[in-house]
């Protein structure tokens, strides 16, 4: 059995990195305002859609465009750019498995206070009981002059907590854990009796507890009103954070890896790639694409399947013309994290193709096209890997399991662009805690570090159609 290297310094300073990124990032609005925030820091100017982008743009600058304030698409132009040429993607997704407040969420029974919460996404929601659970997401707060203004809020303290029954209730727990999502699913924010005078008031319509209005507009402004609230979508989360584990530390312990695992690593590979002035001699344009709503299909104003790539490569372009021709010339990268062996059920993968923690990114390949991985892609990714130095696997699920898919076939359907699928390897994958290798997130950096450095090069080299 091989071994694992030394942890190198590097390494697990990018992961703690990684643990301020996610922890700070509990909703797909914050990851995008701290991706945006990221991005502002190195440099990179803010378009919006509303703009004219080629008045705007600069060679050798770099830009940010941000949708629904849960996409975004960063974008860097070579110093050799010129209409016609192609464009190096990086794609990830913002979203995870989770919990929302319903329109209407006032619940009571028995005396406690209860939300209800629409399931989002497919998660392993027995995994959601006994946990501590905190709150957050975006409020829209009528302001004094009229204006409606979206607000962040992250409650970020233990806020309410679905608990199991206990096992002298029900003998059979150990053996089949099973319940209703909508009647036994329902989180405790609270005890009817303890609420204050000032919890109790009543909002028109009674959708919403009093007392949690009270509590979000607290959190945003002594001058936000619970009144001025007009409408929020609220997301619940573990409050637990991140953190390294494991003897040496060769673990993260996180919420939410899957994405915010590859969207940290495909944001931190896109400045990587300017450190060394390579732009200025570059004739791609280098972007890194971060969607919604990847749990739920994508079919959305700002997920995948949405014209937010399509509209900024197309923008980008110039014309209808250099845009088709762009798209033959460019290749993407889906990165979304990867399924590891787990030992405790090594029956249920691939025998020979079976990632491990902690020995590289993971090239995913399915024959039936749930991942778009072929010879092409693994070309020029094996290229990228042998200049950065950084290791690389390969999964293939069973012929008798399911697969999963990514953003990555339906990118490529949209846009004709030769596309790979990889990601870093985790367990406990949809789980509301998931685990992944420590010296992973350094490994993916570098590898689509040396992605976006070299593929203009590459393109040109490895040769598929004339």
């Amino acid at each position: 059995m091989q071994l694992y290297g030394k942890m190198t310094a590097t390494a697990k300073n990018r992961a703690l990195e990684f643990l301020k990124f996610v922890n700070a990032s509990p909703t797909p609005y914050h990851v995008v305002k701290n991706l945006a925030e990221y991005y502002k820091s190195h440099g990179f100017q803010y378009l919006s859609e509303k703009q004219d982008f080629g008045s705007l743009l600069e060679a050798g600058k770099s830009y940010y465009v941000v949708r629904n304030q849960s996409s975004i698409v960063a974008f860097s132009v070579g110093g050799k750019w010129k209409p016609g040429n192609g464009f190096s993607i990086v794609a990830t997704h913002t979203d995870s498995p989770t919990l929302r407040l319903k329109p209407k969420s006032r619940k009571s029974a028995n005396g406690y206070m209860q939300v209800g919460v629409e399931q989002y996404g497919g998660g392993i929601w027995h995994s959601w009981f006994d946990r501590d659970l905190s709150l957050a997401g975006r409020v829209m707060v009528e302001e004094k002059d009229g204006r409606i203004v979206q607000h962040n809020v992250h409650i970020d303290r233990p806020l309410l907590r679905i608990p199991t029954l206990a096992i002298h209730l029900d003998r059979t727990a150990n053996a089949s854990f099973s319940f209703n999502l909508e009647t036994e699913f329902t989180p405790l924010i609270g005890l009817e009796n303890e609420l204050s005078k000032e919890e109790t008031f009543e909002n028109g319509e009674k959708a919403h507890h009093p007392a949690l209005l009270s509590l979000i507009s607290r959190e945003i402004g002594t001058e936000v009103s619970p009144e001025s609230i007009v409408d929020f979508e609220l997301i619940l989360g573990d409050y637990e954070k991140a953190r390294l584990g494991g003897i040496h530390e060769e673990f993260v312990f996180s919420p939410r890896l899957d994405n915010q695992g590859m969207t940290f690593s495909a944001s931190r590979s896109l400045i990587s790639s300017l450190s060394d002035k390579s732009l200025e001699n570059d004739d791609c344009i280098r972007v890194v694409a971060s969607f919604d709503h990847e749990e739920i299909g994508s079919v959305s104003a700002q997920g995948a399947e949405s014209n937010l790539l399509l509209s900024v490569l197309e923008r980008l372009s110039g014309s209808t013309e250099n845009f088709y021709r762009c798209m033959r010339t460019s290749f993407l990268v889906s990165a979304d994290m990867a399924h590891a062996v787990h030992p405790n059920y090594a029956s249920k993968y691939e025998s020979i193709n079976s990632p491990e923690l902690n020995k590289g990114t993971v090239l995913k390949v399915n024959a039936n096209q749930r991942y778009m991985t072929n010879s092409h892609g693994i070309t020029i990714l094996k290229r990228a890997a042998q200049l950065s130095k950084a290791p690389v696997q390969v999964f293939v699920a069973r012929n008798d399991s399911p697969c999963g898919s990514t953003i990555g076939p339906k990118l490529a359907a949209m846009t004709g662009i030769p596309t790979l699928d990889l990601g870093n390897p985790m367990l406990s994958m949809h789980s509301c805690r998931e685990m992944c290798g420590t010296k992973d997130f350094e490994y993916s950096v570098q590898l689509l570090s040396a992605f976006f450095q070299n593929f203009s090069d590459m393109e040109k080299k490895i040769i598929v159609d004339e």
